[in-house]
């Protein structure tokens, strides 16, 4: 039984020390997607969807909610706006190729249609991103 209460122990005290370390967070000064919206002139409907349901993940500012505040959920947020932002990043329009920007736009359409996106782990807590249809 001591051994489990010090093994319980230890896990509480790295648990707290872990909550005064945390990933960098993904928020840059700037427009960043105001190139994407330029040139691609969506509705403003499809803007704000775009807006709600694909930024926080696909671009070089996310919306961090209270949670994210909790290690080791922090981490688990880093690497899902990380992964996102390697699939497609509305922040990095302007460095693409056409025939890019292309292929970007179809794989955006294709993920959509397929309802692989948005997540639907983000759909739980951000039921403002569900996609109708």
């Amino acid at each position: 039984m001591k051994l489990l209460k010090k093994n319980s122990l230890g896990v509480v005290l790295i648990l707290i020390a872990m909550q005064f370390y945390s990933p960098t967070k993904n928020i840059s000064p700037g427009n960043h997607t105001q190139i994407f919206i330029k040139e691609t002139n969506p509705s403003p409907d499809l803007k704000a969807l775009f807006e709600t349901s694909c930024y926080d993940c696909h671009s070089d500012v996310t919306r961090y909610p209270w949670y994210d505040k909790i290690t080791p959920v922090n981490y688990w947020l880093a690497e899902h706006v990380n992964d996102g932002k390697k699939h497609f990043n509305f922040s990095n329009w302007v460095g693409n190729s056409t025939k890019r920007k292309d292929n970007k736009m179809e794989e955006l359409i294709e993920m959509v249609e397929e309802k692989e996106m948005p997540l639907e782990s983000y759909i739980v807590v951000h039921q403002e991103a569900k996609l109708s249809g």
